[in-house]
């Protein structure tokens, strides 16, 4: 008998819902915006920060650079030999790299030599030059970059501008997948000599040296030695980028700090607007019921299946929304607050990252908060005699 008692009042909640339609549409509308909005935006962040550092694990723990005038300046390849004879420094590496800007796409690409039998700085690189030929003028392409030179029809090779103003042909051999796409979509992996004469470095020369330490503990140490050693130089350690990634997300998190902050406010307007009180109609209602025979409790479970269906459907349908608009439509206009809206880049697909203490922290920003906004003036109601509440 109580089972089918539930259940009338269920049926009682839903078509109190339909006789109000356009206001539980609003309500419904407004909810589901909020709760889009703020999915999308954790989504974005949690999906990019997987990037950033699943890359950064992937990363050498020291990076020494050459600093002239303030900028960085090719080093000498000899560093490496005397980086080696340090005690507790694994391996080092002397690479060749650069940014290659393609004005016809307005994008840049990020080169990266490699040699054949050399020991490879990251495990990415070691199936790349698998399949590199290092006999002649090829190179490994990303995805991302693969799709921008389909679209500007160089799709069996590519033609570089060297500094002297000639041209260097060089043949794409295929396409490789990184540990993450933000690592290797706008990559191009081709032998060091090929980049050298690309970017006219000099065979003494590289772009930068990494080296690998035996023992993690052993890594601040062993930089401030090297820093000794090479006063004009830049080390920089694997923990020195973890710091500046998050102070770039500090400082991107700012914008969305203020949306946070407006969608909240926005949304308890709303409860404020809910909890303030029930409308004359409302609490004529709820006298009547409770005139009917109706008990306190009668009354609040109506209400609650009220508001957990309004605010639960919207839930799921912001959430889902969002899950639809970041990661298939790829978050148009709103991935630009943390990736910049230069296009001096190419796209790339945000991965998909479902974190389950993001979306229970929306879920009880909204749906508890909601329920409990239309239970309270409905319980200050219901406890007053019935002949009281419809006068």
């Amino acid at each position: 008998m109580r089972s089918k008692f539930n259940l009338y009042i269920t049926e009682y909640a839903i078509n109190s819902l339909l006789r109000q339609k356009y206001k539980t549409f609003f309500i419904f509308l407004v909810l589901s915006a909020l709760i889009f909005l703020l999915s999308s935006l954790f989504f974005i962040t949690n999906s990019i920060k997987h990037e950033l550092y699943s890359t950064l694990d992937s990363l050498p723990e020291i990076t020494i650079q050459k600093i002239k005038a303030g900028r960085q300046d090719e080093i000498d390849i000899r560093v490496v030999d005397d980086i080696l004879q340090m005690s507790g420094v694994q391996s080092a590496v002397a690479r060749v790299w650069g940014y290659y800007y393609f004005e016809n796409a307005g994008v840049n690409f990020t080169l990266v030599g490699i040699e054949e039998y050399e020991e490879q700085y990251k495990e990415s690189l070691k199936g790349v030059a698998d399949l590199l030929d290092f006999d002649g003028s090829s190179m490994m392409v990303g995805e991302g970059v693969k799709r921008v030179m389909d679209e500007s029809y160089y799709k069996e090779y590519f033609n570089f501008i060297k500094p002297e103003g000639t041209l260097k042909r060089v043949h794409i051999g295929g396409t490789f997948e990184g540990d993450t796409e933000l690592e290797s979509n706008d990559v191009i992996v081709m032998s060091k000599k090929n980049i050298r004469e690309i970017f006219g470095i000099d065979e003494t020369k590289a772009t930068d040296i990494v080296a690998k330490v035996a023992n993690p503990n052993e890594i601040a140490t062993i930089a401030s030695k090297i820093k000794l050693m090479y006063p004009d130089a830049r080390v920089v350690t694997k923990d020195d980028l973890k710091i500046s990634y998050q102070n770039i997300f500090d400082y991107k998190s700012g914008v969305f700090l203020a949306l946070f902050i407006v969608s909240l406010f926005t949304f308890f307007i709303i409860i404020y607007d809910k909890a303030s009180g029930l409308s004359s109609e409302e609490k004529r209602e709820i006298g009547i019921l409770k005139a009917l025979g109706w008990m306190v409790d009668d009354v609040l479970k109506e209400r609650f299946y009220e508001g957990f269906v309004v605010s639960f459907f919207s839930y799921m349908t912001g959430t889902v929304f969002a899950l639809f608009f970041v990661y298939v439509l790829r978050a148009p206009l709103m991935q630009n607050i943390f990736v910049g809206y230069s296009q001096l880049k190419t796209s790339f697909n945000l991965p998909f990252v479902l974190d389950v203490q993001t979306m229970a922290l929306i879920f009880f920003l909204s749906v508890p908060i909601y329920i409990a906004a239309t239970i309270i003036p409905a319980w200050r109601s219901a406890t007053l005699e019935a002949d009281e509440v419809i006068r």
